[in-house]
């Protein structure tokens, strides 16, 4: 219903814009990589796969040259400030009528940035979020996906065969990783993401 409301918020008198749609995470990422210059992506925080803002923070890391507008039912001042400084570049709540959807992808559109009417932009009032935040931006692309696939569960192996690289060589990520994060363990790493609502489940 959702996906209905936002392509006609895209299609407008006189325009035809090519629209990719995408029922899954995997999909969605498939699509980016397919259609690179590709304008805008409308990323759900809580469609099957996209394990909340982990979903963004590797969409992210994965395809830097394509705007991204979050979609979230969970709307508070946290959720949308956090999405906000982990790369995106609009937050539409899925209370939103056409055309505040219409307003939001135009101004991202025109090289802007858009939150809901009545977002307070202040800092983050948590000092310790703030300080994971901070860290994390810290990550590489690489490391930024490497840790979406350890919160998703998978083994250096696995992470090793789906980037096509050494086992060696995630694990030298997965190290970097833990001392970015300043943490011991890939679990104390996956708990870092869950205080953010980064993690399976947790948005």
């Amino acid at each position: 219903m959702f996906r209905g409301a936002l392509r006609q918020a895209l299609v407008s008198p006189g325009t035809a814009p090519r629209i990719v749609e995408a029922a899954d995470f995997d999909s969605a990422r498939k699509a980016a990589t397919d259609n690179p210059d590709a304008d805008l992506m409308l990323l759900d925080l809580s469609m099957p796969g996209a394990s909340g803002l982990a979903g963004l923070m590797m969409m992210r890391a994965e395809h830097q040259s394509i705007p991204v507008a979050v979609i979230s039912a969970s709307d508070d001042t946290s959720t949308i400030r956090r999405a906000l400084e982990l790369g995106a570049s609009a937050f539409i709540s899925k209370s939103s009528g056409i055309e505040e959807i219409r307003e939001a992808i135009d101004t991202v559109l025109e090289g802007g940035f858009w939150t809901p009417p009545g977002f307070d932009a202040e800092r983050e009032n948590d000092p310790e979020i703030e300080n994971l935040i901070g860290r994390l931006k810290t990550l590489t692309p690489q490391q930024t996906r490497v840790l979406g696939m350890i919160g998703e569960g998978l083994l250096n192996k696995q992470i090793a065969y789906e980037l096509s690289v050494s086992e060696a060589t995630i694990k030298a990520h997965v190290s970097a990783i833990l001392l970015k994060l300043n943490v011991d363990s890939r679990t104390q790493a996956v708990i870092q993401l869950g205080k953010i609502g980064a993690a399976p489940g947790t948005t």
